[in-house]
């Protein structure tokens, strides 16, 4: 009998906010990596607002069996971390890091649109100093030049983030200019404001865009975007230039793994997709991106 699951076998979940954490999560690394197992995953990232991912998922990966499951970690670039901090950045990718975040969190585009009710800062009480990082002359920070040259340098990943599309565009921009190899567009339909023709010129550009099952309302409790969303993504960016991941981990928003499967269902069901095109935005695609 077919198993509908095996389509599970051989993904790469690149946003999975797994804890430990400063705010309370679904699962932890341990845990997530459990469910991966049983999935079939070949692995899956670790992210985190507020601190490097490195040492938790380290000490998982080292310590656990992994049972050829990858684990991944990242940092991003908030104000926890000192912001656009060359020295954090350095320490992080030594730690091995793949992906380095632009600021999430500590963006004023996040903190605008959350209006200081952002489930994943768990009981963090001092306030935020809202990030601009490009003026609105296109000028972008120099300290924010000098980490994307460490990035270029270091050959990771970079991922755009929550600022405004005007920030992202910039941001792309700038990063291709400098050499940054390997970009990651975080989900520019949601929060970020990016115009369909800005995500086509993006892809167009080298970048991968995010289609994560977390902020739609059939993929996630938390999710607030209708489907059509997704159908004029799918419209808009070759599913060459797609990654799919789950954006999931979230206390009471259910597993990431399961969030996963019943978004590719319905992918498939209602999209169209095969399982050849599954294949290659959930599994290729990110382990192109990862250099696997």
């Amino acid at each position: 009998m077919f198993d509908e699951r095996e389509i599970l076998k051989g993904i790469i979940d690149l946003h999975v906010h797994a804890g430990p954490s400063v705010a309370n999560r679904a699962v932890d690394a341990a845990d997530m990596l459990k469910e991966a197992i049983v999935a079939g995953y070949r692995g899956f990232l670790v992210k985190d607002h507020y601190f490097p991912s490195c040492m938790g998922v380290k000490m998982v990966q080292e310590h656990c069996d992994s049972q050829g499951v990858e684990i991944y970690s990242s940092m991003a670039l908030n104000n926890s971390m000192g912001l656009f901090n060359a020295l954090a950045l350095d320490a992080a990718i030594n730690m091995g890091a793949k992906i380095i975040y632009f600021p999430t969190v500590s963006s004023k585009n996040h903190i605008d649109h959350h209006k200081g009710t952002f489930v994943g800062s768990g009981k963090m009480s001092v306030p935020e100093s809202p990030v601009v990082y490009v003026d609105e002359n296109g000028v972008m920070d120099p300290a924010a030049v000098e980490c994307l040259k460490l990035i270029a340098e270091k050959d990771v990943i970079l991922g755009t983030g929550h600022g405004t599309a005007w920030e992202i565009d910039h941001l792309v921009e700038k990063a291709v200019e400098l050499g940054v190899k390997r970009i990651l567009v975080n989900h520019p339909q949601f929060h970020i404001g990016a115009t369909y023709e800005q995500m086509t010129k993006w892809a167009k550009m080298g970048a991968y865009i995010e289609l994560n099952v977390c902020v739609f309302t059939s993929g996630s409790k938390l999710g607030s975007l209708d489907d059509q969303v997704i159908a004029d993504m799918l419209k808009a960016v070759p599913l060459s230039n797609i990654i799919l991941d789950s954006d999931m981990g979230q206390n009471g928003n259910g597993s990431p793994v399961e969030g996963m499967y019943r978004f590719i269902r319905l992918l498939m069901d209602k999209f169209g997709l095969s399982e050849a095109d599954i294949n290659l935005i959930a599994k290729e695609n990110p382990a192109k991106l990862l250099g696997l």
